[in-house]
């Protein structure tokens, strides 16, 4: 049975330039290629999400303008329920500007617009999907008052939460303390512990810090090196799935919607942090963040490989 998924966060289109190498300050590199695409991490989560399987509803905002329709037709095309996405006439739809060189490695820099204006009264409009989800995925590109009311909202309901604490920034323990699953990058570790992530030891470190503020499990991405999850069980490592990288771009994002995925389907956290795991890398195998995404049918692929 399809788990629900509610996901509040924001939608933006990225413009994304391919590049030998990444410029420096004030050079100019000629890139490769360019294309324009869906984004934002909560947008990137919900199409993970609904792609892998879930039901899952967008409490968002878009700009009454061309980018925030072809964000609308591509939440539709992907599955993902928009009654919660709002037309906002007072702001651009959200933009982002990457940079992807040869590598697979990103730079990102984004002109929020509407994302700044998703608000705790489109989140009470949309009480009824929050309240019916299996869980609730966050991020901190829209206002973290919005987050924090959701959380709060969430836990009254008895609803787990994904919180994904990017971008980096300082997270009240009011709010650390309501999150069931927190998922970090060593990036994100760091600014919330003051531990700079750099091993695995390093990042277990981190991990018991953030218990320690009240976080229920916390599950670190660590890019090549795989994924950590740390909780009062101990500590459980996955590996990186071992494929060639070709766009990192929305890997977290994807390892966080599929985390959702499999916590609604009723997956223990190990079970769900290897299915996340997986997804997240196979997404890195794409161009584009929500391109990028893979089906169930790639993820199950991959794991019936793996178990024979």
């Amino acid at each position: 049975m399809a788990g629900r998924v509610a996901v509040v966060g924001s939608s933006h289109v990225d413009f994304t330039i391919l590049l030998d190498k990444m410029p420096k300050v004030g050079e100019t590199v000629v890139g490769k290629g360019f294309r324009v695409s869906p984004g934002g991490k909560g947008a990137n989560q919900a199409v993970a999400a609904a792609r892998l399987g879930a039901e899952v509803h967008m409490v968002s905002r878009v700009g009454r303008d061309a980018f925030g329709k072809l964000l609308l037709d591509n939440f539709r095309i992907n599955g993902v329920r928009t009654n919660h996405v709002f037309e906002d006439p007072e702001a651009h739809t959200g933009v982002a500007f990457i940079l992807v060189d040869s590598a697979g490695r990103n730079m990102i820099a984004v002109a929020p617009g509407v994302d700044l204006h998703v608000s705790k009264e489109d989140v009470e409009k949309a009480s009824e999907a929050i309240r019916g989800a299996d869980v609730v995925l966050l991020q901190l590109e829209i206002p973290l008052e919005t987050v924090a009311y959701t959380v709060e909202k969430a836990w009254k309901q008895s609803v787990p939460v994904v919180l994904t604490p990017a971008p980096a920034q300082p997270i009240p323990e009011s709010v650390l303390s309501k999150v069931s699953v927190l998922t970090p990058n060593e990036v994100e570790a760091e600014m919330l512990t003051g531990v700079k992530v750099q091993s695995l030891r390093d990042a277990t470190v981190a991990g018991r810090k953030l218990l320690e503020k009240g976080v229920g499990s916390v599950v670190l991405t660590l890019g090549d090196k795989g994924a950590l999850l740390v909780d009062e069980e101990g500590e459980f490592h996955v590996p990186a799935l071992p494929v060639k990288p070709v766009d990192t771009t929305g890997a977290g994002d994807c390892f966080s919607g599929a985390l959702g995925v499999a916590l609604a389907e009723g997956l223990n956290m190990k079970k769900a942090v290897v299915f996340a795991n997986t997804a997240a890398g196979l997404s890195t195998t794409k161009t584009g963040a929500q391109e990028g995404m893979p089906t169930r049918k790639e993820v199950e692929h991959v794991l019936k490989s793996k178990a024979t």
